[in-house]
């Protein structure tokens, strides 16, 4: 059941009432509007929750909230030929649109974005104007995708041609993309059409030096490839995904860039996390083993280890390439698996880790009985085993352990007792009454380890036919 809504005036007019009627402090009256209307069921998200200041202009006695105060400084200022003499307000409407969504949805209701577009458009000639301008729309954009319209999406195309030799309007520009894209399918697909694409792998190619400006671009190229709208039932995911690879070059574009900053972890965690969503057909998977991304991968991964975010996008990483048999074995030769296990160990308290070890695992032993060997031989299923042990409460986790050790049974029947002697049923048997998401995957471990496990049946088909 959907959340009532209240406005921003209905909210403002309450603790007004509180604090002129009942003589409540500005924090109590407050603290009291916010009780009054939770208790009634009432969604306060979009409500900025703050007592509106008095108006800095002397002719105004209303008060208003700050963050309404700068856009009303903005459109006084509209017709200013000069953008810098109004940059002041500028920055403090960006400043207010960061404090949260409820600030940056309120001035939305007011109509600030066609405001901060033109002002946009205005500084299109001045760097410094308009890095400012751009701060502007990416903070009342950030969780509002649906406020850039096409003359917004041109604007941005605009700007990412005229100053593709200037990485900083380049990234901040990106960053407008890429704040307008999440979470926005139509967006996404009409910003590759008027082609955003090419200039976003150029601007990787053009500025490879410049970290931040490449840590920008392949999260951009990344939410290019979300199916994240819950508004739309097929998106274009997979379609921009070969686009990026096939017309764009994207998987050497991403592996030549990461090569260029092997120091920097969080650029590479970023260009890991984007290889892992752009490893969509069997080809690109051996694609990015050619150009040497596999390499790259197992070297971060041996030198990098330490590193909990890092070590969890190379393994997701590794995990989506691992789709193609052959890279599996490419990995697995490779010494893929030894690292994969260590790194496990190493972050045993991490959740995540775990799951996207066991999971790496799970992947490359499906199917292939030389593989669970080397798993076997290298601790990966004590690895699974002390990973249920240390999150029971992880779902993930319990559902890629049990996965894996499924898979390493499957075809090699005389590893099932080793596994059952690490306690593997005792902890299967828990998920399964712990998690119900469990069951699929922790009833099939069992029934393969040679457990008793109870197979219930929905339907059988019988008791009497279907009557009209």
């Amino acid at each position: 059941m959907a959340k009532r809504r209240i406005t921003q005036e209905t909210f403002d007019a309450v603790v007004r009432e509180n604090m002129e009627e009942f003589e409540m402090e500005q924090d109590e009256a407050l603290r009291e509007a916010v009780q009054q209307f939770e208790s009634q069921g009432v969604d306060l998200s979009f409500i900025v929750k703050a007592v509106p200041a008095a108006s800095s202009n002397e002719k105004e006695d209303e008060q208003t909230h700050e963050v309404l105060q700068a856009l009303d400084a903005l459109r006084s200022g509209k017709d200013t030929a000069d953008v810098m003499e109004v940059m002041a307000d500028i920055k403090l409407f960006t400043e207010q649109c960061s404090f949260g969504f409820a600030q940056r949805y309120l001035a939305a209701q007011k109509d600030a974005y066609p405001i901060i577009l033109l002002y946009c458009k205005k500084s299109l000639e001045e760097q410094e104007a308009l890095l400012g301008a751009l701060s502007a729309l990416i903070a009342l954009t950030d969780g509002q995708p649906d406020l850039l319209d096409a003359e917004g999406q041109q604007f941005l195309l605009d700007v990412l041609k005229k100053y593709r030799a200037d990485s900083s309007v380049t990234r901040v520009a990106v960053h407008a993309v890429r704040h307008c894209c999440l979470k926005h399918e139509q967006n996404r697909q009409d910003l590759v059409k008027v082609g955003v694409l090419p200039l976003l792998t150029s601007a990787v190619i053009r500025h490879s030096g410049c970290a931040e400006l490449v840590k920008e671009v392949s999260a951009a190229l990344r939410v290019m490839t979300f199916d994240d709208d819950v508004r739309v039932t097929f998106g274009h995911a997979h379609e921009h995904a070969k686009i990026i690879v096939l017309e764009h070059n994207g998987l050497k574009v991403l592996i030549q860039a990461a090569k260029a900053h092997l120091g920097n972890m969080s650029v590479l965690s970023e260009l890991c996390a984007t290889l892992s969503r752009l490893a969509v057909r069997n080809e690109f998977c051996q694609d990015i083993c050619d150009l040497g991304g596999l390499k790259l991968m197992l070297t971060l991964l041996a030198d990098s280890y330490e590193s909990p975010e890092l070590v969890r996008q190379v393994l997701s990483a590794i995990r989506a390439i691992a789709g193609n048999d052959d890279v599996k074995d490419a990995i697995v030769n490779a010494g893929g698996v030894q690292l994969i296990v260590i790194a496990l160990n190493r972050h045993m308290s991490n959740a995540v880790v775990c799951e996207q070890g066991c999971a790496c695992l799970a992947v490359l032993a499906l199917r292939k009985p030389n593989n669970c060997k080397v798993i076997m031989e290298n601790g990966g299923a004590l690895a699974a085993i002390q990973s249920m042990k240390a999150h029971t409460d992880a779902v993930n986790v319990q559902k890629q352990a049990c996965m894996l050790l499924r898979n390493l049974v499957s075809r090699m029947q005389n590893y099932s007792q080793p596994i059952l002697e690490m306690g593997a049923e005792a902890l299967i048997a828990e998920a399964l009454k712990t998690h119900q998401d469990c069951g699929d995957v922790g009833k099939a471990a069992l029934r393969d380890l040679g457990c008793k496990v109870e197979l219930r049946e929905l339907w059988t088909g019988k008791h009497g036919g279907l009557t009209n």
